[in-house]
């Protein structure tokens, strides 16, 4: 029976579905990336993992709750979100799109507008003042994994989601393009807190990937570089903001020229 309440109803009618999609996406992201890692760590490259710490099966279950926990909050935004459209306040998705040309300068463009929101949310929540309350559950996590892509508390999850009505307040957007981003973004950010560094040696050399985002860019951020790599698929902000951790590219390549893990490699963390 409708409740009169437009979001509530659709939460009421479609919530279960809206919940499925989104925790299943997190699900396969983070369980895909923690399986890859568990393989690589039984390879000739397992000295890439980047610290020395392992994180515990207590680290991993609050990251997963907490996950879930987003994801709720993911559900309720939606369901506004769908509202939104309902009474023309946001442009619907539009499924046949404008052409593969335009199609794809819209996917850039979600892209790069999503990681300077990333950027500029993520270091407004590390001020004093906000820090307890929208950041401090992420950064329980010292030593990372694929787990806490969504691993978030009720209002960090608020502003992460804020981020979609205002794309498409702007911007109409094919529903291709807007999946495509969904699964680029929860998969970059699963690779984030993984704990181990897929990208290859030569990375920060080349001009065509070193502002492209690593492993050990992200992990410092959690394991002693606190205000620094706020950055979540780019490194520009940070380089342009004079944020970058001052040992990032040198932490980078004593991880990924690492031949075996030695005691004296895997307790080479490097501090702010």
């Amino acid at each position: 029976m409708p409740t009169g309440i437009p979001p509530l109803d659709i939460l009421l009618a479609r919530g279960q579905n809206i919940f499925v999609f989104d925790f299943t996406r997190y699900l396969i992201a983070a369980s895909v990336t923690f399986a890859l890692v568990w393989l690589l760590r039984r390879t000739a490259l397992k000295a890439r993992k980047i610290q020395a710490r392992t994180a515990t099966a207590a680290d991993m279950r609050r990251e997963f709750a907490q996950s879930v926990q987003s994801v709720l909050v993911y559900v309720v935004g939606i369901c506004f979100l769908i509202w939104g459209r309902e009474v023309g306040l946001f442009y619907s998705v539009f499924g046949e799109g404008f052409g593969l040309g335009i199609d794809l300068v819209i996917l850039a463009g979600i892209i790069i507008a999503h990681d300077a929101y990333f950027y500029w949310t993520h270091r407004m929540m590390h001020h004093p003042r906000l820090f307890r309350w929208f950041h401090r559950a992420h950064h329980r996590s010292i030593t990372p994994t694929p787990w806490a892509a969504y691993s978030f508390a009720i209002p960090e999850a608020a502003v992460a989601f804020a981020f979609v009505p205002l794309w498409q307040f702007f911007v109409p957007t094919p529903g291709w393009v807007m999946l495509t981003w969904l699964n680029f973004q929860i998969i970059r950010n699963a690779m984030g807190h993984a704990g181990f560094e897929f990208f290859p040696r030569w990375w920060l050399d080349s001009p065509l990937t070193r502002w492209i985002n690593t492993t050990v860019h992200h992990d410092l951020h959690h394991n002693g570089g606190f205000n620094t790599n706020y950055g979540l698929y780019f490194t520009w902000w940070d380089k342009w903001m004079g944020t970058e951790h001052p040992k990032y590219h040198a932490k980078f390549r004593e991880v990924t020229g690492r031949r075996q893990p030695t005691a004296a490699q895997a307790s080479s963390e490097v501090t702010a």
